[in-house]
C-alpha cells in the first residue's frame, strides 16, 4: 500500500505530538548469539508498549479533521490495536468501544480500559470479536475501524522511516505480521526510500494464514489461529494486506511456538528488554535462517512489550505458553 513522502511526513508530524523517536539499538550480545549485526527497533518504547499506537493516532487525526461527525470508533483487538484507539480517541475527545475475545489476556483488557476504552467481550476468537465489532457501528453511532486502513498503514510506517534513517543499510528486516500494517508500512518505506532491503513476515505455525496466503498469491484463511502469540492470531487476512505482501515481502517465514518462546528469552538475556511473544517471533524468524545472514546486517522489529506476567513466568521457567 503506498504513500508519498508528503503523506509520511505528514503522519510523522502527527506521531511527534505525542511521543518521540524511539530507539533502534545494535545490541553486541544478539549479534553474538546471531552472528551478524542485529538493530532492534524498540516499539515497546511507546506509551501504549506497542507499534500500533502511531496507527491510531494518525486515524484519529485524520477523522477529528475531515469527518468531524464522527462521535467515536468501534473496533476489535487482542489488545494492541485496542489500546492504540482507546489512546488516540481520548486525546481526541472521542468515545472508544472495544470487541475483544472471550478469555482475552486480563492484562490488556485492563489497559485497554485505563485508556479510557469500553469493552465488549464476544466470540471466542479475534475473527468472531472483530465480525461482531464491524457490525455494532449504526447500533453505537460511531465509526468501526477496520484492523487494516491506510491511515494505520502510514502512521505504523513512521517507525520504519526511523529505523532505515539511523540504521544505515540494512540486508533484511524481520517483521511480525498479524494484520499487516506493520510488514506493509516497512514495505512502504523501503520502497519510498528506494531500498533493496529484503522485508521478511513472520507467524506462528500456529496461525499461518498469511504464509499460506503468501504461498498462494491470494487470501487463504484457516479454521483457527491457536497461538500463544497474540499479536499474529490472525485466520482472515485482509485482501488488500495479502497483495502488499506479497507484491513487496521477499518471503513469509512460519516458525513454531517453541521458537518463540526461545526468542523471548534471548531477546531477555541479550538486551534486557521485555518483549510481549509477538514482539519476539520476528527474532525467532532470524535465528531460524540465520546461516544464510551471517555476517550481515539484519533489523528485527521488537514491536511491543505487553506481556503478560502468567505467559513471562512460563517463559523463564524454559516453557511455552500454551493459548
Amino acid at each position: 500500500m503506498s504513500f508519498t513522502h508528503a503523506e509520511l511526513d505528514a503522519a510523522t508530524e502527527v506521531v511527534r505530538r505525542h511521543f518521540p523517536a524511539t530507539p533502534q539499538i545494535a545490541w553486541p550480545l544478539l549479534g553474538e548469539h546471531v552472528g551478524a549485526t542485529v538493530w532492534v527497533k524498540h516499539e515497546n518504547a511507546t506509551p501504549t508498549g506497542a507499534f500500533k499506537v502511531r496507527g491510531g493516532l494518525v486515524y484519529a487525526d485524520r477523522a477529528s479533521r475531515e469527518r468531524p461527525a464522527v462521535q467515536g470508533f468501534v473496533s476489535a483487538t487482542r489488545g494492541n490495536h485496542g489500546q492504540s484507539l482507546a489512546y488516540a480517541g481520548r486525546r481526541a475527545g472521542l468515545r472508544v468501544v472495544i470487541v475483544v475475545p472471550e478469555g482475552n489476556s486480563p492484562d490488556k483488557n485492563a489497559a485497554m480500559q485505563g485508556f479510557g476504552a469500553q469493552l465488549v467481550v464476544h466470540g471466542r476468537d479475534y475473527q468472531e470479536a472483530r465480525e461482531h465489532a464491524m457490525g455494532l457501528e449504526d447500533e453505537l453511532g460511531l465509526e468501526a475501524v477496520p484492523p487494516f486502513h491506510p491511515d494505520l498503514v502510514v502512521g505504523v510506517a513512521t517507525y520504519a522511516r526511523e529505523l532505515f534513517d539511523a540504521a544505515g543499510p540494512l540486508d533484511t528486516v524481520y517483521v511480525p505480521v498479524g494484520m499487516g500494517s506493520g510488514i506493509c508500512g516497512v514495505i512502504g518505506v523501503r520502497d519510498l526510500l528506494g531500498l533493496d532491503t529484503e522485508i521478511v513476515g513472520v507467524v506462528s505455525e500456529q496461525a499461518p494464514a498469511t504464509a499460506l496466503s503468501f504461498a498462494a498469491g491470494e487470501v487463504v484463511t484457516t479454521p483457527a489461529a491457536a497461538t500463544f502469540v497474540d499479536g499474529v492470531a490472525c485466520r482472515a487476512p485482509v485482501p488488500d494486506a495479502v497483495a502488499e505482501i506479497v507484491r513487496g515481502a521477499a518471503r513469509v517465514l512460519a516458525v513454531s511456538e517453541d521458537a518463540t518462546a526461545e526468542a523471548m528469552r534471548v531477546l531477555l538475556r541479550t538486551t534486557h528488554q521485555l518483549p510481549e511473544p509477538s514482539g519476539a517471533i520476528a527474532l525467532a524468524g532470524l535465528l531460524s535462517e540465520r546461516d544464510r545472514q551471517v555476517g550481515r546486517r539484519v533489523a528485527v522489529v521488537q514491536s511491543g512489550g505487553n506481556c503478560d506476567a502468567d505467559i513471562l513466568g512460563t517463559v523463564l521457567a524454559g516453557q511455552t505458553p500454551t493459548p
